[in-house]
């Protein structure tokens, strides 16, 4: 299990994480979403102990992870900006992970590259920027890590690709009771393959739950009425978004959902239906509730 308590995290005056709490269990798939600059890859950096918090503690399996060979050693990362050694082959590079993680899978890792085409032999410069990235999660993988941090896992993939390395990540948790934490900006990506999913703003995690709780929590009505109206007929009611078109209004809502359908259904509408939201749809509304809305950018001057 990971336990992050109070984490802060600043650079040159700039803070990256601000007191971020939390726990991720072990055998599960967490993903992180945010709004760019929240704070998901300095927290993967903290996690696997490349960067030292200002303030609070990071634990894994109750070990600090900084300057921690032994919570390191159960670690494999692969960040949003990939290196390699310079001139390096994946060959190489597996050296490398075998002399430092002794778990290395050898078989693993050859069935892999060829699985994915890669040529082992061939120096990483020369791979195209989806080639590298297949190359350094295979790496990972072959390390039998308990705990695999990928930042962008998805970046530079084909739709091929990703169902295959969304496969390969969700059979080694099954199998292995491995834990994987995934920082990404695609939102269906981790809709289909995470268990419990936090949304971090401003360096701070502003919700985090299971991806089934998430998704309910919010739900979409859609209503019309024979007269014409405006927001003000929706007064006190929990709504995150408003929008009408013509005479049908989409609303945004949360909390009791049976709740608020009773009450929709009192006002005699000649129109009510609820419907589900997309992961990508929460995400919005709910950075849109925090003020993280960009519209004005789009209109045009007149």
């Amino acid at each position: 299990m990971i336990k992050a308590e109070n984490i802060v995290k600043k650079f040159d005056g700039f803070t990256a994480l601000n007191g971020i709490t939390c726990s991720i269990p072990s055998g599960c798939i967490y993903g992180m979403v945010g709004s760019n600059g929240a704070g998901k890859s300095t927290f993967l950096r903290l996690m696997s102990g490349v960067y030292r918090p200002d303030e609070g503690e990071i634990v894994i399996d109750g070990e600090p992870v900084y300057e921690n060979p032994s919570a390191k050693g159960k670690i494999a990362f692969v960040p949003d900006e990939l290196y390699f050694l310079p001139g390096a082959t994946m060959d190489r590079q597996a050296f490398l992970y075998r002399s430092v993680y002794p778990r290395f899978d050898q078989e693993r890792y050859e069935y892999l590259a060829e699985a994915f085409g890669l040529d082992r032999k061939k120096q990483l410069n020369t791979f195209s920027k989806g080639m590298r990235r297949q190359a350094a999660i295979i790496l990972a993988i072959s390390c039998r890590p308990e705990y695999l941090f990928m930042d962008e896992t998805f970046d530079g993939l084909d739709p091929v690709m990703r169902n295959l390395v969304k496969g390969l990540i969700c059979q080694d948790v099954a199998e292995r009771n491995a834990t994987a934490v995934i920082a990404s900006h695609s939102l269906r990506e981790l809709e289909d393959t995470c268990d419990q999913l936090a949304l971090l703003h401003k360096g701070g995690v502003i919700l985090e739950s299971d991806i089934g709780n998430l998704k309910t929590s919010l739900f979409k009505v859609q209503i019309a009425f024979k007269d014409e109206y405006g927001i003000s007929r929706f007064s006190g009611m929990p709504l995150l978004h408003f929008s009408k078109k013509g005479s049908v209004t989409n609303l945004i809502a949360r909390g009791d959902r049976e709740e608020l359908v009773m009450k929709l259904k009192q006002m005699d509408p000649l129109l009510l239906d609820v419907l589900p939201l997309t992961l990508e749809e929460v995400f919005t509304y709910e950075m849109e509730a925090l003020g993280y809305v960009f519209h004005d950018v789009l209109e045009v001057e007149s």
